[in-house]
């Protein structure tokens, strides 16, 4: 058993309890290997933004479980020495599970460092979600862990997660669901989704310079929620933007991407004033990474060293996870 807190891990209370207060989300950014955990600390530290670093059960199993709590261990290190070095503040890390899908995963993680966990049972019916995540909750809480719960389903794919339609959540059931769960925040489906290719065009409407524009999220669940869960953390999964720029370089570079359509930043900010303390960025984060390395590629084809090709993809990420800190979630100098 290891205890987050001998890793300088800090579990999600006090971040969502500030970010309430100050009315800005934590960015949640999913992580498989060194250059991208390197970025994410990097820019957090650079801006002054809380975070919280994500893994989801394909990346743990990518990484290994064991070198994931060091690579936690070592982010907290790095951000330590740079904060010295550079005259900043320190700032709060924590450690996330994303989509767990049972007891045993949660568990393992609580066991193996992480200072949060997601235990997802909305595949499940509404009674078996309520058992297995109070199931989490009664387990993480002994360990001072936080747990996020989820109600309603996000369309999409992203790794072992996948629907083809969207259930939204119900605000009549969120406060029976954590009243009975005793979870500390909420992931509700109010039209995010999972993966790069959220919306079919069908799905758009055309704005008068004719781009394709998502529907809207669905701020009026939103607040059905809020109404229903008074100053209680809710969570937007599946909340990539999809920048067309890196959807660009990356077909410009030999890919082969169907046009994509994300959240709107300007909705994710919106939600960000609200009762979302927490918002999860993941494929915007793998898109700009390929694009920085197929751009490199196509330039320089006979380089193979991974140092060369991957500095410039660290770099990419570096300036998006600044930008959602301070243009998006409005998390910056939030310490």
């Amino acid at each position: 058993m290891f205890s987050y807190k001998q890793l300088g891990l800090v579990n999600t209370k006090e971040m969502f309890k500030n970010a309430m207060k100050g009315k800005y989300a934590v960015g949640a950014f999913n992580f498989n290997n060194m250059e991208q955990l390197q970025a994410i600390i990097t820019a957090c530290l650079e801006t002054q933004a809380p975070v919280i670093l994500q893994v989801s059960k394909g990346a743990r199993k990518y990484a290994d479980q064991t070198l994931l709590r060091y690579m936690g261990q070592g982010a907290v290190e790095m951000m330590k020495v740079h904060a010295k070095e550079k005259g900043l503040k320190e700032i709060p890390i924590a450690l996330h599970l994303d989509h767990g899908d049972s007891f045993e995963v949660c568990k393992s993680c609580v066991d193996s460092g992480f200072s949060s966990v997601m235990i997802d049972g909305s595949h499940l019916s509404y009674e078996e979600n309520v058992k297995v995540t109070k199931q989490v909750v009664e387990y993480a809480h002994k360990y001072d862990v936080t747990v996020e719960g989820e109600l309603g389903v996000l369309a999409g794919i992203e790794e072992h997660v996948s629907s083809d339609h969207t259930t939204y959540t119900k605000p009549e059931e969120v406060q029976d669901f954590v009243g009975k769960t005793g979870v500390d925040s909420l992931a509700i489906s109010i039209g995010t989704s999972h993966g790069a290719n959220k919306f079919k065009p069908e799905q758009c409407t055309k704005n008068k310079d004719g781009v394709l524009v998502p529907p809207p999220l669905r701020f009026d669940i939103l607040e059905g929620v809020e109404k229903m869960l008074p100053g209680f953390p809710i969570v937007l999964h599946g909340s990539s933007s999809v920048p067309v720029e890196a959807v660009k370089m990356i077909n410009d570079n030999g890919g082969k991407l169907k046009d994509s359509i994300g959240i709107p930043e300007d909705q994710l900010r919106k939600a960000a004033t609200s009762a979302v303390c927490k918002v999860n960025i993941d494929s915007d984060g793998r898109l700009w990474m390929t694009a920085a390395i197929r751009k490199y590629f196509n330039e320089k084809p006979a380089d193979f060293d991974p140092r060369k090709y991957l500095e410039p993809a660290r770099t990419a990420l570096i300036e998006m996870y600044k930008h959602k800190n301070v243009n998006v979630l409005g998390s910056a100098g939030k310490i």
